[in-house]
């Protein structure tokens, strides 16, 4: 009799075959690899360098999204931005199907013809799948089934992410997809991790591709002023094409907002496409304001591959002006002390003398995408307030491949005090002639320098400007080497030609459009001075202190091409047949490669705070991949 053993168990079921197997892209070289290993390594992991990459299907492709309700009413901001194409679970033609990013099962042949399967979002991912069947893409659903021919045979997926990445500590773009196979008795899964592309800034190293500007409606009251700022659009779009830029100037037409720069700052998103080509959605990234003209940019601008997003509007102690777009500008690619922004870095301005800040949200947002962290710099010295009106990056044919342009208030005293010494005190400081009633400026070049108030206001911006290159130099690397100086001039409000234009110009303009541009709508009051405190060691400033150009300001341009720069006339004194700013502005350009332009913006954006780049926009190129430096 043999040996009583323990009781017989019964044998665990056996597992399929072969293991369920999904496939992304992420090696990031635009297919998915079903019959190799290039993109297992990794898939369960993300990092900057590796790992799949989805996209926020935010654009409009079929252009179905409605801007009225049935009866003819505009829609409410929210149900504007509520439309987009991952809005539903359709797939709205062939372009709207290139959004997707793509997933693939590798085949299981010997899957039994019970097997089923299933391609799940696990967790909190804001994403939606998609299954191409018989060469049609339909929504996978959760409780969607792959049969066992599917299986077999391998499927083609597409996931789209249904949102932006808007605040990382509530979602940060991470999403999980789950392949699950049943065969008999036995399930496995295999899991794979992508994330949401980052919606990412434009840098002065990406080619212009396009130009935007407000073409403002009929004004009845003063057809002159209208024609003004026709003119200007018209300078603009020749002096566009001279650049290069082949596609016509774009207008916006709906709500009479000039400032173009600032309810809107043109973004993107992009994965690798099919071919390793870059595959982009243009994310057009609303103003966090009480502003109409945002509203365009879903009526007019969203459409194939362009989509919209708004954050919200700032706070009540939130200063408007902090969050116009023209306070927003961004570094181009950079590496120094030990951090890496391949895709470039966002700059901000802030005013630390009445410790008011841009829009939480918007920081909050522009933090959460992880690749452009917003560095602060200190505009509390303006009256608008924004970073355009003093520093700008410039591309350059160098190792680092851009330099600073920066407003030099002490190189345009400089130049005041030699048209002096060399007996032109007596020359008036503007030449540009009287329009529509105004005037033309009567200031001379002595009497000028001689203002206190004048020389204390240059002193100021210069102490202030210095500052925030000193800062730029630490976070960046940048050299003297590598500054461009620019000439300048600033002075607080009621000593510059637009206090004296400016009610003129209101009421000519249908409006005040200086108030528009310093408080984005003119909702939020500006700040109130503290007299007598301190603001990073330094004594707080009054708003009656605060400045803006004086002499149209240079750097306040537009970098059309990696060679040509766009400026606002300035319209200086003319000594020996040549206006000496301008001609000492084209100098400093031309040692930095640049031919410098230049179109009149005194009546139209000069006088009421602004210049060339607060009246115009650019959408720009979107090829170089973000996760590489360029």
């Amino acid at each position: 009799m043999g040996t009583v053993g323990p009781p017989a168990t019964a044998a665990p079921p056996a597992p399929p075959a072969a293991g369920p197997d999904l496939r992304a892209d992420v090696n990031r070289d635009g297919g998915v690899d079903v019959t190799g290993d290039s993109d297992t390594p990794g898939e369960n992991t993300w990092t900057r360098q590796r790992g799949a990459v989805l996209l926020p299907n935010v654009d409009d492709d079929s252009k179905r999204c409605p801007v009225r309700t049935g009866a003819g009413k505009p829609l409410s901001d929210e149900q504007l931005a509520r439309c987009h194409d991952a809005a539903d679970t359709v797939l709205n033609g062939s372009a709207d199907a290139a959004d997707l990013a793509r997933l693939r099962t590798v085949p299981l042949p010997g899957a039994s013809a019970g097997a089923t399967g299933s391609v799940t979002v696990v967790g909190k991912g804001k994403a939606r799948l998609f299954l191409k069947r018989a060469g049609v893409w339909k929504h996978l659903p959760p409780t969607g089934r792959l049969t066992a021919a599917e299986l077999r045979s391998g499927v083609e997926l597409g996931i789209e992410a249904t949102d932006v990445v808007r605040d990382a500590a509530k979602w940060d773009g991470e999403v999980l997809v789950r392949f699950r196979v049943t065969d008999g008795t036995a399930t496995a899964k295999d899991d794979v991790r992508l994330k949401t592309a980052p919606v990412l800034t434009h840098h002065h190293r990406q080619r212009a591709q396009e130009v935007l500007v407000t073409e403002m409606g009929p004004l009845p009251e003063n057809p002159e002023f209208r024609a003004e700022q026709l003119k200007f659009v018209k300078d603009l779009e020749r002096e566009a094409k001279a650049a290069g830029i082949t596609k016509p100037v774009r207008k916006f037409t709906g709500y009479g907002d000039p400032w173009a720069q600032d309810f809107v700052e043109p973004g993107y998103v992009s994965m690798t496409g099919p071919g390793g080509r870059t595959h982009a959605i243009r994310v057009l990234i609303r103003s966090a304001q009480e502003r109409e003209a945002g509203r365009e940019l879903f009526e007019k601008l969203r459409g194939r591959d362009v989509g919209v997003v708004q954050v919200g509007k700032g706070a009540a102690n939130e200063e408007g002006t902090l969050n116009s777009m023209g306070n927003l500008e961004t570094i181009p690619p950079y590496a120094h002390g030990g951090k890496e922004y391949p895709a470039g870095r966002i700059i901000m301005g802030h005013r630390p003398d009445f410790g008011s800040k841009p829009a939480k949200s918007m920081r909050t947002f522009l933090s959460s995408q992880g690749m452009q962290s917003p560095l602060l710099l200190d505009t509390a010295w303006l009256g608008v307030g924004h970073v355009d009106e003093f520093v700008q990056f410039l591309p350059a044919k160098t190792a680092r491949g851009w330099r600073i342009g920066i407003a030099d208030p002490a190189a345009g005293i400089a130049l005041l005090e030699k048209a002096r010494a060399e007996g032109h005190g007596g020359k008036k400081m503007f030449s540009v002639p009287g329009k529509f009633g105004v005037p033309a400026p009567k200031e001379t070049i002595g009497g000028m320098l001689a203002h206190k108030k004048f020389r204390a206001d240059n002193k100021l911006a210069t102490e202030r400007i210095e500052a925030n290159l000193r800062l730029l130099k630490a976070e960046t690397g940048i050299t003297d080497a590598e500054v461009v100086r620019v000439p300048a001039l600033y002075a607080r409000w009621d000593l510059g030609p637009g206090a004296k234009a400016g009610a003129k110009l209101q009421r000519l303009g249908g409006g005040d459009l200086s108030q528009l541009h310093k408080a984005g709508g003119g909702k939020t009051p500006a700040p109130e001075g503290k007299p007598g405190g301190k603001a990073g060691g330094k004594a707080a400033l009054t708003p009656m202190e605060q400045t803006g150009a004086y002499i149209p300001g240079a750097v306040n341009g537009v970098v059309l091409s990696d060679s040509r720069y766009l400026a606002a006339r300035q319209w200086g004194p003319v000594i020996g047949g040549k206006d000496i700013f301008g001609t000492a502005v084209s100098a400093a350009y031309a040692r930095a490669g640049f031919t410098t332009a230049y179109i009149d913006d005194w009546y139209t954006y000069h006088v009421n705070g602004g210049e060339v780049h607060c009246g115009t926009n650019t959408l720009r190129d979107t090829s170089q991949p973000w996760w590489k430096r360029a």
